[in-house]
């Protein structure tokens, strides 16, 4: 008889959804960059690429270290930033240039025509396209939104998908128009100064989005309307700006930008106070089921704790200690939320107790397989927690005891 996996509850799934998706991104990436080859040559082509990646892993580093104590599925994020530099780009640039030719030929004066579709017509063309994967991810993923923290981070994996792919045309063009003194500009004012604009635009969509995730009725869609609108004005603002204001009004348009990313880094701070005071309201009564106990509470209430303990595992027990770690971690905050979504409505009993039985037995698997110094091993067999012992001694499981109900 084969032998059930345990960590099936957090491993993903690729769909064949997914799958396409990744493929028609990929192909709307490589039709976008061929307009880039054709407006200058390749050498030209390729510096603009390599400098438009250069930055992208340490940007995506930064969004993914916000990300540490629910990490989204990988498939979804990997998709998210697919969507922005494939199709979302692709499809933008097509309607803004069609947008361009129209005013051009309506006013007859191309650079201001330039100007005006860039702070009318572009918020309103690029934000729509990114927002439609935070709008798809709440059709067909909507249990992945768990607070704004989840909303912000598709967000900004959308965002930097987007910036990536649009800055070998911005870089292109500045290359090919003002040599390499104009690259320079456009590299530091883009790639330095403002790499987080898109990802800051759109997050008032994927805050939005996930607010609707975690509500029924009318209310979610007309936030979502709400964020949608939010995103083009703070994008037209800063296009407007950028193309009216001279350097005082971008100087502007920085501050701006820099008090929400300090905003919403507040609100990530309190979604996860959020997220710690579920694990500690909801887990204790699972200790009856040996699953948990007032140590594990304590390392689960903060990022430096988890790490601590997940460094406590690998150095008494290598990278399997660590996995046990890292999965018992990762599945009670999944298990504390599931009760959060369970209060809320946006789970019935039934997809309750499945996904519940599935977490509580990942968490009795990893717990079983945390490592034990050899100094405790005794001490360990005779059910008596060694001093000092973290997270915590084995559990004495329980199989036949009913695990809590769900939340009414």
């Amino acid at each position: 008889m084969a032998s059930l996996d345990p960590r099936a509850v957090l491993r993903e799934r690729p769909s064949v959804g997914l799958i396409l998706g990744l493929v028609l991104a990929g192909i709307c990436a490589l039709v976008s960059f061929s307009f880039d080859i054709l407006n200058g040559d390749p050498v030209q082509f390729f510096i603009a690429l390599v400098l438009a990646i250069a930055p992208v892993p340490l940007l995506l580093a930064g969004v993914l270290a916000l990300d540490r104590m629910e990490p989204e599925p990988r498939s979804n994020l990997i998709f998210a930033f697919a969507w922005g530099a494939g199709i979302a780009v692709l499809i933008a640039g097509i309607l803004n240039s069609l947008n361009l030719v129209y005013l051009t030929n309506q006013i007859g004066d191309g650079d201001t025509a330039k100007d005006y579709v860039a702070t009318f017509g572009a918020p309103l063309v690029e934000e729509t396209m990114k927002g439609l994967v935070l709008v798809g991810l709440l059709r067909f993923r909507r249990q992945e939104l768990d607070g704004p923290t989840d909303g912000i981070i598709y967000a900004s994996m959308v965002g930097l998908g987007f910036a990536m792919s649009e800055n070998v045309s911005y870089y292109v063009a500045a290359l090919a128009e003002n040599g390499p003194e104009g690259l320079a500009a456009t590299v530091v004012l883009r790639g330095v100064l403002s790499p987080f604009a898109h990802p800051l635009f759109t997050s008032l969509i994927g805050i939005a989005v996930a607010y609707a995730a975690n509500r029924r009725g009318a209310t979610g869609a007309w936030m979502i309307v709400a964020g949608w609108i939010g995103a083009m004005l703070l994008h037209g603002l800063w296009n407007g700006f950028a193309s009216f204001g001279g350097f005082g009004g971008l100087a502007v348009a920085y501050l701006i930008l820099m008090g929400l990313l300090f905003i919403e880094l507040w609100v990530i701070v309190q979604d996860r106070k959020r997220i710690v005071g579920l694990i500690q309201y909801y887990l204790p009564p699972y200790e009856a089921n040996g699953l948990i106990n007032a140590s594990d509470i304590f390392m689960l209430s903060s990022l430096q704790k988890r790490r601590q303990a997940r460094s406590w595992a690998k150095a008494h027990g290598g990278k399997s200690g660590a996995q046990a770690m890292s999965d018992y971690q990762l599945a009670a905050t999944e298990l504390g939320l599931l009760h959060e979504r369970a209060v809320r409505g946006g789970v019935d009993e039934a997809a309750f107790r499945t996904k519940q039985r599935a977490l509580a037995e990942l968490m009795a698997y990893a717990r079983v397989h945390f490592p034990i110094p050899e100094r405790h091993q005794e001490a360990a067999s005779r059910g008596v927690p060694p001093p000092g012992y973290a997270p915590g001694a084995p559990p004495n499981i329980v199989p036949g005891r009913p695990f809590p109900p769900p939340p009414r």
